[in-house]
């Protein structure tokens, strides 16, 4: 079983107009992980707003789950001690015009010299799956076929429809503005290791970007851990969505990984149409087509049933099938994190997108209420019962 770990980005929100909140320093200080695995589990991001979180490494999708659910349970709760709330939507619903500040950190306060407005708009909140790949050389191998599903991957998790109290008419707004540093997007093709390395030196040795950090491709091998890290994912109102993603692209790195090994070509797209297709699944999400790995329009769910097929030999192993495939279909059937924002604005304006994304994204925050959600099991202790 190849194991996986999983990063969610948070906002935190004042909890009745849902806008930022810079206290993130106080928030982790108090939610008591900071000592946990070398301080790695809970991580400060770009602005002040934002918090990470990180899960152990982990060899089921059962881990990553109780995992996610402590991780979220903590924060909530030091979240609440502070007076705000933590949100899994992976762009503010709304937000006032003065600039959230920077995390007073050297590379961040780098980054604000470097493309002022661009971080004046990064309140944008991704999750990162991390799958362990045997070499940096077999990492390259997956990049090169994981790359065509990128698209189909940013469409299911679509979560960022709103931007500044208004609809953007995007399913992804994340992807869009993220899409705008200098070197993002669908990774090239790599010929293997050497070429990857070579091309991100050339990026580094021209001043084009400040380190490996800085590069924004929607997947990419990490530099910290053996293992390629896939980045285009929203973050997700539900933990068992996230788990959901996390299990597909698990399988789609295994699936690259043995194709590899058993000589089958790479398959290829134009370059043009691949980044057309992200595009498309930014701004549509799950609610029209999609354009398949093959660069053909079909309708969504033929292409996410494609991909179950696709990668089934990989959910049998680990014996996710049942978990994945249930998920994926009430996904088509209810819709992505997008859709159910856009039907909380269209009934109760942004309180009720607000309320739907506290209410989603903390498990049991009170632990004398009853849990929010289908989807939240009770957390004690970081235990799920």
């Amino acid at each position: 079983m190849t194991t996986i770990g999983v990063e969610e980005e948070f906002l935190l929100t004042d909890p009745v107009l849902g806008l930022p909140v810079p206290d993130a320093e106080k928030v982790r200080a108090t939610a008591g992980l900071t000592s946990l695995t070398d301080g790695q589990e809970v991580q400060p991001e770009l602005l002040q707003a934002q918090v990470e979180v990180a899960t152990p490494v982990c060899g089921s999708l059962q881990e990553v789950g109780g995992h996610l659910l402590r991780l979220r349970h903590a924060l909530g709760i030091a979240a609440e001690k502070h007076g705000c709330r933590i949100a899994a939507c992976a762009t503010p619903p709304s937000h006032d015009d003065l600039p959230v500040p920077v995390t007073e950190q050297a590379r961040y306060r780098a980054m604000l010299v470097q493309a002022p407005q661009l971080v004046a708009e990064q309140l944008v909140n991704g999750m990162h799956v991390h799958v362990c790949v045997p070499s940096r050389d077999a990492g390259v191998q997956v990049l090169n076929r994981l790359r065509l599903w990128l698209p189909t991957l940013t469409a299911m998790a679509a979560n960022s429809p709103l931007w500044n109290g208004h609809d953007t008419g995007f399913a992804s707004w994340r992807t869009v503005v993220f899409n705008r540093w200098p070197v993002s997007g669908v990774p090239p093709r790599f010929q293997d290791a050497a070429d990857y390395d070579r091309r991100t030196r050339l990026l580094l040795d021209r001043g084009l970007i400040a380190d490996h950090g800085q590069l924004y491709w929607q997947a990419r091998l990490s530099e910290r851990y053996p293992t390629i890290e896939v980045r285009c994912l929203d973050v997700q109102l539900r933990v068992d969505d996230a788990v959901m993603l996390a299990g597909v692209v698990r399988g789609l790195v295994e699936t690259a990984l043995a194709d590899a090994a058993a000589g089958v070509p790479v398959p290829d797209c134009a370059p043009e149409v691949l980044q057309a297709a992200m595009w498309h699944a930014a701004r549509h999400g799950l609610s029209d087509t999609l354009i398949d790995p093959g660069g053909h329009r079909r309708r969504a769910g033929d292409v996410l049933y494609r991909l179950l097929q696709h990668i089934g030999s990989s959910l049998d192993r680990n014996g996710d099938t049942r978990e994945v495939t249930g998920l994926v279909h009430r996904l088509l059937r209810e819709g992505t994190g997008a859709d159910r924002q856009r039907a909380a604005l269209a009934a109760g304006g942004l309180r009720a997108v607000n309320a739907l994304v506290i209410g989603e994204s903390t498990p049991c925050v009170d632990e004398d209420a009853p849990c929010v959600g289908e989807s939240a099991p009770c957390v004690d202790e970081g235990t799920p019962r």
